[in-house]
């Protein structure tokens, strides 16, 4: 891999209430985390996310193209939320540049976007905050920081609302090989088409997915 200065995004996660989850749990909630960063892979061309776990519920992945961080994050909070509604994630993002090549290990890492990203991270998690996804460096590829918090605000709302059918239902949705129709996602997921339907429907899918396309675009 070449050694020019390239841009990342890094995001760092906790596990929202580990302790209650149990431990049990939390090994479920990781193995979903992990097979989630295994199918971005595919976003980046094959590129791998290092998915890293660390400090017991944290977790780390590193996003060789930064402008899918927001669909990153909200799909690896659907994985979870896919388990059931007690499962969820504070996630940290930030962009930044890196030379050479990012070692599988992320936790021996270091740069601008790991450190920003940590910081944001440990920001959601403050009692005051309504908000589980931070996001920074946005003004740095075109889009004003005040629309991006507020696009992160909306799909918080949207998000926080979702049952663990909707999350099923809406994860394989969100992924850049989504199902061409929802014929075919209803044969994927063993349900009938009007069943889909109203699930997407009612989980906002049209908005959800607007709105990451839009993000992505100006990104780009």
């Amino acid at each position: 891999m070449s050694n020019k200065p390239r841009k990342i995004a890094v995001l760092t996660g906790d596990l929202v209430n580990s302790t209650g989850l149990g431990p049990e749990n939390v090994e479920r909630a990781f193995d979903a985390l992990e097979a989630c960063a295994e199918m971005q892979a595919g976003w980046m061309d094959d590129q791998s996310l290092h998915f890293t776990r660390h400090r017991g519920d944290g977790w780390q992945v590193a996003l060789a193209e930064p402008k899918y961080a927001l669909r990153s994050a909200l799909c690896f909070r659907a994985a979870l939320r896919a388990l059931g509604e007690e499962f969820d994630s504070y996630i940290g993002i930030a962009e930044g540049e890196v030379e050479g090549e990012i070692g599988p290990d992320l936790n021996e890492a270091n740069g601008e976007a790991f450190m920003i990203s940590g910081n944001l991270l440990a920001i959601t998690k403050l009692p005051d905050r309504t908000i589980h996804m931070l996001y920074d460096a946005a003004c740095d590829v075109g889009i004003p920081p005040t629309a991006t918090l507020a696009c992160l605000q909306l799909l918080e709302a949207i998000f926080n609302k979702w049952t663990k059918v909707q999350a099923q239902t809406m994860l394989p949705m969100l992924t850049l090989e989504a199902p061409q129709s929802y014929t075919e996602l209803a044969e994927q997921l063993g349900k009938s088409r009007q069943s889909v339907s109203k699930t997407l429907s009612a989980a906002d899918y049209y908005y959800v997915s607007q709105a990451l396309i839009n993000i992505e675009d100006a990104h780009a």
